[in-house]
């Protein structure tokens, strides 16, 4: 509130959905445009807030991946683990509606509070070891997640029986790890995870150079969401320039609905309204140029268009890459970005990947599976005699 007192023309973040949430109503009511490289919720949608830019892929994306991946494997239930906030929940929601569409279900969610201590992983785990599927999604913050694992592997569930499926928060946590410790490494053996496909590029080579050159950098590597942060200040540098060139002046007007009442700290009546806000969202949703992620152009949902992951397998102290989903060609071991010129083709006899080595280093793919030890068992009775009358 105290920054949207400053004559603010637009905002790039933040990284936190839930944050994004509450931002959102802020930057709607101030005609301010807001550009969010991290904040992946699906629900936060330019529906509900107009003036709110995802300059990254929607979780809504990475949920229809995942459904792919489940149907290709021919899995019908899943267990679903996730941190039990905006992103979690609805990243969820999404799958189930995902999965639905492919026949399978959200057979079990098993949500956790964030930053709970870590006997309610602990719990949760033992309870969702104790039921039938053995297919979990982990859709969860970079901070818990490799609890999650740590629990697993003390429990005995990283075994040939186990699938394990993690979204983007999985590579990009090891992306920015300079080297990936042995003991984390083997927490991770034969889980599949997704990360946003960044194509190899000159410019690409070129960010990734400068980034080496960098001095007193907090973070060594970067992940994915560096790259996005990276074109969301070219897309926004490119969009002003064009706005400065059209208008004589910004101005801002008065919003007299705001009012301090007594002793308020917030400043209210230091707001204002940014008169050229929907002239530049405008400019920022028509603007199309080549980045470091991809091309960034938006759709009429102020989506980026062709969304892509790669799907990568780990092993060893690093990764492989098993394919590529799109929502143009589905799973497919060819990069999205050739096939653009050929019709679009999700057929299930289209669908390819490389072999996965599942946990406890096999390739025989887990049927998904077992008898639940907390299951009631099912009992047929078949009379001895019995006499039907006319």
């Amino acid at each position: 509130m105290q920054l949207m007192g400053r004559e603010v023309v637009a905002a790039i973040g933040p990284q936190s959905s839930g944050i994004a949430h509450v931002i959102s109503h802020v930057v709607n009511e101030h005609h301010v445009p807001l550009l969010s490289f991290g904040a992946t919720d699906p629900t936060l949608s330019s529906l509900q807030y107009p003036y709110f830019l995802r300059t990254t892929t929607s979780d809504y994306f990475q949920m229809y991946a995942i459904a792919d991946l489940v149907s290709y494997f021919g899995w019908r239930e899943v267990v679903a683990i996730f941190v039990d906030d905006d992103y979690g929940r609805n990243g969820i929601s999404i799958l189930g509606d995902a999965l639905a569409k492919k026949r399978a279900k959200i057979s079990y969610k098993a949500a956790f509070t964030p930053g709970g201590p870590e006997s309610d992983i602990d719990n949760l785990l033992v309870g969702v070891n104790l039921l039938e599927s053995r297919v979990f999604i982990v859709h969860v913050n970079p901070d818990s997640g490799l609890n999650i694992f740590s629990t697993a592997k003390r429990l005995g569930m990283m075994g040939a029986s186990y699938v394990w499926i993690a979204t983007d928060w999985l590579p990009s946590l090891l992306d920015s790890s300079y080297m990936v410790e042995p003991n984390t490494a083997d927490l991770i053996q034969g889980v599949i995870a997704l990360r946003h496909h960044t194509p190899d590029s000159d410019l690409k080579t070129r960010f990734s150079s400068k980034w080496e050159s960098l001095k007193n950098k907090e973070i060594v590597k970067f992940n994915s969401y560096t790259l996005y942060a990276y074109d969301s200040v070219w897309l926004l540098a490119r969009a002003l320039d064009v706005l400065f060139n059209s208008i004589d002046a910004i101005t801002f007007s008065v919003e007299p609905r705001l009012r301090d009442t007594n002793e308020s700290v917030h400043h209210l009546q230091s707001l204002r309204i940014f008169d050229q806000g929907p002239k530049l969202l405008q400019i920022l949703t028509s603007t199309n140029f080549t980045g470091v992620t991809v091309q960034i152009q938006f759709d009429s949902e102020k989506n980026l268009i062709h969304p892509v992951y790669d799907i990568l397998n780990i092993g060893g102290s690093g990764s492989r890459r098993l394919g590529y989903w799109s929502n143009y060609s589905g799973l497919s071991i060819v990069p999205p970005d050739t096939l653009y010129t050929k019709p679009p083709n999700t057929s299930a006899s289209s669908q390819n990947l490389y072999s996965v080595i599942w946990p406890d280093e096999t390739t025989k793919i887990p049927k998904g599976w077992v008898f639940p030890n907390n299951g009631k068992p099912l009992r047929i009775a078949v009379p001895y005699r019995v006499t039907y009358l006319d």
